[in-house]
């Protein structure tokens, strides 16, 4: 889809409800989705972060959105596939506030050209603890990413297209954090599996673009 096609339709999101939870479990393991439906957030205390789905237009102007591979470390998101984003500080007074600071900081997209649309429905992350506020947002020139050399391995440019098209849905058997060798529901994006938390949301974020392209 050409990037102005997308800024036309993509501001019919502010109105369409979140498909939510619902769609959430279309990309999370069974065992994830028992963990959720009886995890109480209020006893686990979890942290809390922001994260942002950035697309913008590429040298063709065709749309995309930015996903980024973390960096191998000793930590239950190693080496994974993830939207940029992190933990909410102090100076953050809400939590888009801190998904454009944690953008700005991990791929070097100032959060003064960026257009937030939505926040979409939190995600719990039980490995790790976290409470993930998912924002979606666009920036209208093609951005010179700047990596975070101690957190970012390398930017993941996805076509919109790669994401709506079912066809890029697959199950993997993963081991995680939880299990070992479970079917994990997972898309493949340019050439690159993302699954858990993420994978789950990008299926509410698919449903939502679904609604308003």
């Amino acid at each position: 889809m050409l990037f102005t096609d997308f800024v036309q339709r993509v501001s019919k999101i502010r109105d369409l409800p979140l498909p939510g939870q619902e769609a959430h479990f279309v990309m999370a393991p069974e065992l994830r989705k028992r963990l959720m439906q009886n995890v109480e957030l209020q006893k686990l205390q979890p942290k809390m972060a922001g994260v942002l789905a950035l697309f913008y237009p590429d040298d063709e102007l065709v749309t995309r959105f930015a996903l980024i591979l973390r960096k191998t470390y000793r930590g239950v998101h190693s080496g994974q596939v993830g939207l940029p984003g992190g933990k909410k500080e102090e100076e953050d007074h809400d939590f888009e506030a801190t998904a454009l600071r944690e953008t700005e900081e991990e791929i070097g997209v100032l959060r003064s050209k960026i257009r937030v649309i939505k926040e979409l429905t939190e995600v719990f992350i039980p490995p790790s603890n976290f409470v993930v506020k998912p924002y979606l947002g666009f920036t209208e020139e093609r951005p010179q990413f700047q990596l975070q050399p101690d957190e970012v391995e390398d930017i993941i440019e996805v076509y919109l297209q790669e994401l709506l098209e079912d066809a890029n849905t697959t199950v993997q058997q993963l081991s995680t954090s939880y299990a070992s060798k479970i079917q994990v529901p997972a898309y493949k994006l340019q050439g690159q599996v993302v699954w858990g938390a993420t994978a789950m949301m990008l299926s509410e974020l698919k449903e939502l673009l679904r609604g308003a392209l």
